[in-house]
């Protein structure tokens, strides 16, 4: 067929098509009668039904989770009505699926939510405030994922709740979404919150950044957050040479630190959810980096999408291959401009540094999966729930530090061998691939990769060494030529390996695996047991385990006796090193920071954003 051809009968498909989408609606109503007792009453009318059979379900996953999470369990009280008000039969096929029939195309379904859960995934709904994820709010209708929605949010009366939301305002109250995708991608919050807004003039585009917070702190509290979230919004804009497109001209932080609020942050298209029990006062620096983080989605993830998560399954668990630069690389960046900013000074990043690379390169997960497939293990560990124990601690390294640790390596190799930088690398994907929202391959991150350094081989072999395997870069010589010196924490201090110990007067039981390359792990020792004493020593403390430590060394060969199913067993354990690291910046290592260290380490740290 030709082209011209083609394009005809797409014309003419769409024309066929336009009427009947123009007849449907969806609209909703959400209201808070019984909020001190975690409950929403919604309805929503579907209007245009083109079958039947009305088939309308409970989303099973939600953007940003790559975990199933049955949110169907929260919805009760399910009742359905035609456009006169008659009761309507309705039918389960399945736990998150009401099947209606008789509907004459319209059906009002109303129904009750349960939610006591406020962070980025679930609802929570008290007499404070109504925190919604929508995927865990909202049902949804087969057939209308294309069709516009409005919804309508009753207050309760004398709450003086405000609504904060990356919805289209209609009026105080009605807002819309333009389709299904964009409507479950928007987190909202009904409360009396903090609101302040600047307009970033960004090439010629005034773009309106909010900042929306419920909490229990001080004006003055609110206002240092608001000015450090400004800087974090400079240094990322600056990263990529411009902010998004917000749709609607518009981005919104959506701020709840309240007692029971759930710690957690949710990257959104045009806002973010970020959320914690604790106060501004105590662990403002640590909000502000979960701030860092989920802004710099508004580019890599929200925008700069890998073709694996499109489009985005609400009835499966959705999974990509690229979480290590999606998740990974936005942690790095996401940490370094909590320093570019000034928010942390070097000894704090250096420290942070410290506890990534530790993880990492002491973790023994990158003997079973390479960072392209800890990447797909996304399903199984992204909030996810497992009541049956798992050797995860010992196959899993996290893709959020994974990739955090080789962007890390990466943006210090581009500056030491090829005279660019990670900067450059995500600009170039953001120009490739983000702004025309192209969704990319693992080919095609390799293949800019070898564009941005001009060495084809170069990137094909990091790519198969680093992403499709479980290689590292040499970061002891890395970090050294921004002088930092990335050394053992406690040389000649002895160990017994990572362990989760409970004491009592019985000994120190063990309430996790061990892990495969500890010295407890090679003695025998497993989850439940409880040592009872190391080298004829009893151990029934922290301080006595100290104590029976510190007069041992490494590769030592001590006796251990412990319990298993009530049955003393004795073993000979040989112990290590404590491998812990530390990166310390050379001028606090009594090492020379010389003038071009010096330039190397502003340049990579230095402020991007212009004054």
């Amino acid at each position: 067929m030709s082209k011209r051809r083609f394009s005809a009968l797409c014309a003419a498909l769409s024309l066929s098509v336009m009427p009947l989408l123009a007849q449907q609606q969806v609209s909703y109503h959400l209201s808070f009668p019984n909020a001190v007792h975690h409950e929403a009453q919604i309805k929503v009318t579907f209007t245009g039904i083109p079958s039947d059979t009305l088939q309308v379900l409970m989303p099973r996953s939600s953007p940003g989770r790559y975990a199933l999470h049955e949110f169907a369990k929260n919805v009760y009280s399910v009742k359905a009505t035609d456009s006169k008000g008659n009761q309507l039969r309705i039918s389960r096929p399945s736990p998150y699926q009401w099947d209606v029939v008789g509907h004459q195309g319209e059906v009002t379904v109303s129904y009750t939510l349960f939610g006591d859960h406020a962070d980025g995934t679930y609802a929570g709904i008290d007499e404070t405030h109504a925190h919604l994820n929508m995927p865990a709010t909202l049902l949804y209708a087969k057939g209308f994922e294309r069709t516009p929605a409005k919804v309508t949010f009753r207050t309760p009366q004398k709450s003086n709740w405000k609504i904060a939301t990356q919805l289209k305002p209609e009026n105080d109250s009605t807002f819309s979404a333009p389709d299904f995708q964009y409507l479950m991608d928007s987190p909202t919050e009904l409360s009396v919150f903090e609101l302040a807004e600047w307009t970033v003039n960004d090439q010629g585009k005034k773009k309106t950044i909010q900042v929306t917070l419920h909490h229990q702190g001080t004006k003055a509290q609110f206002e240092e957050y608001v000015a450090k979230t400004k800087k974090i919004v400079a240094e990322q804009r600056a990263v990529f040479g411009e902010l998004p497109d917000f749709d609607f001209g518009r981005y919104t932080f959506i701020g709840c630190y309240m007692p029971q609020a759930v710690g957690d942050g949710m990257e959104h298209r045009n806002s973010t959810i970020v959320t914690s029990s604790r106060p501004l006062a105590t662990t403002m620096p640590g909000q502000l980096n979960t701030v860092s983080h989920e802004f710099f989605h508004a580019w890599n993830v929200e925008r700069l999408r890998p073709q694996s998560l499109e489009p985005f399954d609400f009835q499966r668990a959705n999974m990509s291959e690229a979480m290590w630069l999606a998740e990974g690389f936005t942690t790095y960046y996401g940490d370094l401009t909590m320093h570019r900013s000034g928010i942390y000074d070097t000894k704090k990043y250096a420290s942070d540094l410290a506890g990534d690379l530790n993880y990492v390169l002491l973790s023994p997960g990158r003997h079973y999966h390479s960072l392209m497939e800890m990447s797909l293990q996304a399903p199984f560990v992204d909030a996810a729930r497992s009541v049956d124990p798992v050797n995860r601690h010992n196959t899993f390294i996290s893709y959020y530090t994974y990739g955090s640790v080789l962007a890390l390596g990466l943006d210090l190799t581009l500056r030491r061998d090829f005279n660019t930088t990670l900067d450059a690398y995500m600009q170039a994907l953001w120009q490739k691939y983000g702004k025309p929202e192209k969704p990319y391959t693992l080919a095609d991150l390799e293949q800019t990769l070898a564009e941005v350094t001009k060495d084809k081989a170069w990137a094909a072999d990091f790519f198969q060494r680093h992403v499709f395997g479980s290689e590292l870069p040499d970061y002891s010589k890395l970090l050294a030529e921004a002088g930092f010196q990335l050394r053992k924490a406690s040389p000649d201090k002895p160990s017994l390996g990572p362990a989760n110990l409970e004491y009592s007067k019985e000994g120190a039981k063990l309430l996790n695996g061990t892990v495969v390359t500890s010295p407890l792990y090679k003695a025998g020792l497993d989850r439940g047991d409880i040592i009872t004493s190391l080298n004829g020593k009893k151990v029934t403390s922290a301080k006595e385990l100290e104590k029976i430590m510190a007069k041992l060394k490494p590769v030592h060969s001590v006796p251990l006796t412990f319990l298993r199913h009530g049955e003393t067993r004795t073993t000979t354990i040989i112990l290590e090193e404590t491998p812990t690291l530390e990166v310390v910046p050379f001028e606090a290592a009594n090492k020379e920071l010389t003038p071009a260290l010096q330039k190397f380490r502003q340049a990579w740290l230095g402020s991007k954003a212009a004054n």
